[in-house]
């Protein structure tokens, strides 16, 4: 009968491939919480300012 274990280098592998999972996973929840931060940021006046004139003016014809 042939033995179905896995080898040393197979669970190895295995557990660097998890561990690679579970480092993406955490990326991606780090950069999720970044982009919420800055989503939620103010929009600083200035720039509001800027809009809002922008949104005035009337389109250059070129």
């Amino acid at each position: 009968m042939i033995d179905q274990q896995p080898t040393d280098q197979a669970r190895r592998g295995s557990a660097a491939l998890d561990e690679a999972r579970l480092r993406q996973h955490a990326i991606g929840v780090r950069l999720r919480q970044m982009f919420d931060d800055v989503v939620n940021e103010p929009v600083p006046d200035e720039f509001l300012d800027i809009l809002r004139k922008a949104d005035q003016s009337p389109p250059e014809k070129g």
